[in-house]
């Protein structure tokens, strides 16, 4: 649809649908996909008369490979960028996992009028490792793990990740879409390495506490219970907590990935929620 460029000259790629005047829902990618995972929400809400914006992380899908600039207080510099460049007002910008860090940063900082509304749908906030602070997250060990993956066969990685975790099809009796496989890893595939790389690092690392403490927007915390790859415990929960104006809303059983395998049913609880 179109490109912005960002501060260091960037180029961010988005795609803007529905009516300039309608209220803006901005859609925030997780790791390390595209604007593309948004296409069920997309179109969901354009039918409901909502302009729909969705941008490709730097480094991410048709966007700039930056050799820089992969952490998550230049992802929300972008994102004020682009919001500047389309001139977004009381938007309401709804992030996923990665996507949900991203918009935690960025919606703290925004200029006021900007943000109507946040969402974050299993989210990396708080902070996802563990550290004597935050006894229940995963160890180091484990986001060491996905960097020598990537390093050593990125395709085969971006493979495993959703045939398994990602959309809970490792778990008994799943029904496994060969479709949604693949598409996470022509998003993926798509991006670079390097940026994919030290995304690991922004979004397991990056601790967002002070961020949650400070948004007085009202925020939609919503969760899998059964999410593999940002457990239930250390994140939603946690995250509402922080809110001033926070809500959680946990699905019993749901993975990491529910926007794709369950978007009958989370799609009308976020159009409740931007209605309210």
């Amino acid at each position: 649809m179109g490109t912005v460029a960002t501060v260091d000259g960037t180029e961010i790629y988005y795609k803007d649908w529905g009516p300039r005047d309608a209220q803006p829902i901005v859609f925030h990618h997780g790791w390390p996909l595209s604007a593309d995972d948004w296409d069920s929400q997309m179109l969901y809400f354009l039918a409901q008369g909502y302009r729909v914006i969705a941008h490709d992380r730097r480094g991410h899908g048709r966007s700039s490979q930056s050799a820089a600039g992969h952490d998550m207080d230049t992802y929300a510099a972008d994102v004020s960028v682009l919001a500047e460049a389309l001139d977004l007002r009381h938007a309401v910008h709804i992030g996923h996992s990665t996507g949900g860090g991203e918009v935690a940063r960025y919606v703290a900082r925004a200029e006021p009028g900007r943000v109507a509304k946040a969402v974050l749908v299993s989210a990396v906030p708080p902070v996802m490792v563990k550290s004597e602070s935050n006894p229940g997250g995963l160890p180091i060990e484990v986001f060491d793990g996905f960097r020598a993956s990537l390093a050593a066969n990125r395709a085969q990685f971006y493979i495993e990740v959703p045939s398994g975790p990602f959309y809970g099809f490792n778990r008994p009796g799943a029904e496994v879409s060969q479709g949604l496989i693949d598409n996470w890893w022509r998003q993926g595939m798509r991006g670079a390495a390097n940026a994919h790389y030290e995304c690991i690092k922004a979004f397991s690392e990056t601790d967002f506490t002070e961020d949650l403490k400070s948004i007085d927007v009202p925020v939609l915390v919503a969760h899998g219970t059964d999410d593999q790859i940002v457990p239930y415990e250390d994140a939603g929960p946690l995250s509402a907590k922080l809110l001033p104006n926070g809500r959680l809303k946990s699905y019993e059983g749901y993975p990491h990935g529910m926007l794709s395998t369950h978007p009958d049913v989370i799609n009308p609880d976020l159009l409740a929620f931007v209605k309210e």
